[in-house]
Formats: C-alpha cells, structure tokens, sequence
C-alpha cells in the first residue's frame, strides 16, 4: 500500500506539470487583453508597456511560463491583476465555500442513488425500479443552471422560503455553521446533487443487477439467509465500484459548480472563475484552475487506497 501511495504521489508530478502547461496555454490564447483590466481606457501606449513590463507579460510565453512555474513551486501563485491582492487569499476562501457546496450536494446526491440504485437493482423490472431510472435519467437531463432559477423562481421568489443568493444574510461570503448560513446552502445544493444522483443511481443499479444474478447469492439464499443478510453481502461488493464513481463525481462537483455557483453568487472558486474570465485576471485563472486540477488528482488517489482497504481482492503494483 504505501509503494503504491508513493508511486501515485510521483505519477502526480507530470500530470500536475501538464496541467500547468495546458492551462497557461489555454488561457494565454485566449481573445483580449489583462491589461485591459488595470488601466484606464484612455492610458498611453507608454503606460500600458510600462504595465506589461511590471508584469512581465512582455516577455516571450515560454519564459513566462517557467516564472511561473518556478513561483508556484514556491507555493506563490501571483498577484491578481484586477485586485492587485494575492491570488491564494481570494481562493483560499473561495475553495473552502466551494468544498462546502460540493460536500453538501454529493451527500444529497450520494445517498439518493444509493437508495434508488439499490432498490431498482433488487427489485428489476417492477415500478420502482422504472420510477428510480427515470428519476435518473431526469437528474442527468435538466441542466444545472435551468433548475436552479427555477428553485429560486418557487422558493424564493413565490414561497419565500428559502434564500436566493450569497452563503450567508446580506450576501455574505463568510461561511458559519448555523441555521441563517445553512438555509442558503439549501437551493444551490439541492441544485448540484441532481446530476451525481442521476449517475450514482444509474451505476449502482447496474451494479447491484449484475450482482444480484451472480452465483454467489443464489448460494446464500439457498443456505437460508435473510434477504437483509443477503443484501449487505450485495453492498459489500458493490462498494468499491460505486465508489469510484462517487470520487470522481465529487471532484467533478468541485470543478463543475461555475454555472450554479453564478446564479446563486455562491462566493466558491465557480464564482470567482466567472469573474476572472469576463475581467482577463489571468494569474487567478490560472491559479485556480491549476488548484482545483490538483484536487482532482489528489482525490482519485484517496478513492484507489479506499478501494483497495475495502476489497482485498484489488491488487496494486
């Protein structure tokens, strides 16, 4: 187990590398100029090539590239151009409100296709198992944003129910975990779970199906165990598989919340990419879509190691 945590840990390194790269380079192709962003529309020619001197941004991409590199090696990600603070302080908090919507929606979505998957699985072909797959299907098909006007339309605007924007009253940005603060984390959560619910539960019906037909189980009903019994050994090897799928869908959530994160104004890393994006702030861009790429990686890693310490039968080299 730990020569392959190592092995994981050295095979993030190239990937980390190429990320870097595709990033920088992606968004350095990208139409417009950041130093739009800093100087005022009437700036002289010789202020705006002072700017990009100061910058650095005169120089040839690939030198600009290994500056970069070399700075966050050190931990340092830049200097936003639209705010002149440092690019961690901005995503530091952003990632934490992110992680906190993310977490919320994939325990809602987790644990709704568990159920439904697990119940279609066992009871195939029955109207359960039709009203869980299409369920699933509809979780899959409605896109993000859509759903989330439209829960904003009924319960915020209609009921008045629940909040509309921000993490917190006043549209704060400072998350705390009390009633004010979690009634705003209702609607964008509910909002972003429905898309891992639909694929969770499609899986794990898969899953269950398969093992359901195996002949393992024919064996315990035969020995005369409870359909409970049986279907905890069912769950116990399903888990690893669906577990993957749900590691992966987290981290999906945590680099796929941009669209949900803007029409709530959630203050996460989705909001805080919008805003770079229309603004050009290519070192936040850059930051955070290195950061959140490394989330990733680090998250598949941990969802492999679970796996093998739930199923012995997963062999690592």
């Amino acid at each position: 187990m730990f020569l392959y945590l190592v092995k994981r840990t050295i095979y993030a390194v190239p990937i980390a590398l190429a990320v870097g790269f595709v990033c920088f380079m992606l968004v350095q192709i990208a139409p417009g100029d950041p130093i739009n962003a800093i100087v005022p529309p009437d700036a002289s020619q010789e202020l705006l090539e002072q700017v990009r001197r100061d910058y650095g941004l005169d120089k040839p991409l690939p030198v600009q590239f290994g500056l970069w590199l070399m700075k966050v090696v050190q931990g340092d990600l830049g200097r936003s151009l639209a705010t002149g603070r440092p690019v961690w302080d901005d995503l530091s908090s952003a990632i934490g409100n992110t992680l906190t919507l993310a977490v919320a929606a994939s325990l809602i979505g987790f644990v709704l296709g568990c159920v439904l998957g697990g119940l279609a699985g066992t009871f195939r072909g029955s109207v359960l198992d039709r009203v869980a797959v299409t369920t699933a299907v509809a979780g899959v098909s409605v896109p993000h944003y859509w759903l989330g006007m439209v829960l904003v339309v009924i319960f915020s605007v209609q009921l008045n129910m629940l909040p509309a924007m921000g993490a917190g009253p006043g549209g704060s940005s400072d998350w705390a975990w009390d009633w004010e603060h979690l009634q705003h984390l209702v609607l964008p959560a509910v909002t972003l779970s429905v898309i891992p619910m639909g694929i969770v539960t499609r899986t794990v019906r898969g899953i269950v199906a398969e093992i359901m037909n195996q002949e393992f189980v024919t064996a315990l009903r035969g020995k005369g165990l409870t359909r409970m019994a049986i279907f905890l050994h069912v769950v116990k090897n399903a888990a690893p598989n669906a577990l993957a799928v749900m590691g992966l869908q987290l981290g999906y959530l945590m680099g796929g919340s941009i669209l949900v994160e803007t029409v709530f104004s959630w203050p996460g890393t989705g909001l805080l990419l919008n805003s770079a994006i229309f603004q050009r702030d290519l070192p936040v861009l850059q930051g955070t879509i290195l950061v959140l790429a490394m989330f990733f990686v680090a998250l598949n890693l941990c969802v492999d190691l679970v796996q093998t310490a739930l199923d012995p039968r997963i062999k690592r080299a």
